[in-house]
């Protein structure tokens, strides 16, 4: 077994407007952080195969700061591990349910309460500057 790949990053950041022109806003994942005990780690949000675990997930100053391990356990794992070493995919995006929103204009939403379901690693962010960090390269065990 080798050892995990460590990465952080800000999986969201306050007040940007992703593409779709939604923004989210301090304060919206606390609920979510205080009532759940594990948000799994996808791969552009592939629900079959969970690629790693968070170990951190936090409201900062400035977003959603997640800390996390690929495991390189699974095919999909050993791919996901793989491509954020050699700096080929680093972007984090999170999947959600809207709790509390009011509509923008010309077109996005105000986000202020959402229910998150997963952080994924993934090629494409809906927000482009949502990124993460290679923290320790894994090493051979």
């Amino acid at each position: 077994m080798s050892q995990p790949l460590l990465i952080e990053g800000h999986a969201s950041l306050f007040g940007l407007a992703d593409l779709a022109g939604d923004v989210v806003h301090r304060g919206a994942f606390a609920r979510s952080l205080r009532a759940k005990t594990s948000i799994p780690m996808l791969f552009q949000h592939d629900p079959a195969e969970p690629v790693g675990v968070w170990t951190g997930l936090r409201e900062d100053r400035r977003g959603l700061f997640v800390t996390g391990e690929i495991l390189a356990e699974g095919p999909r794992g050993r791919t996901a591990a793989g491509l954020v070493a050699r700096g080929a995919v680093n972007g984090l995006s999170i999947g959600f349910r809207t709790r509390r929103s009011a509509a923008r204009k010309p077109r996005g939403r105000d986000l202020f309460d959402i229910d998150l379901w997963e952080v994924s690693i993934v090629t494409f962010p809906m927000l482009p500057q949502a990124r993460l960090r290679l923290v320790r390269p894994a090493v051979a065990a």
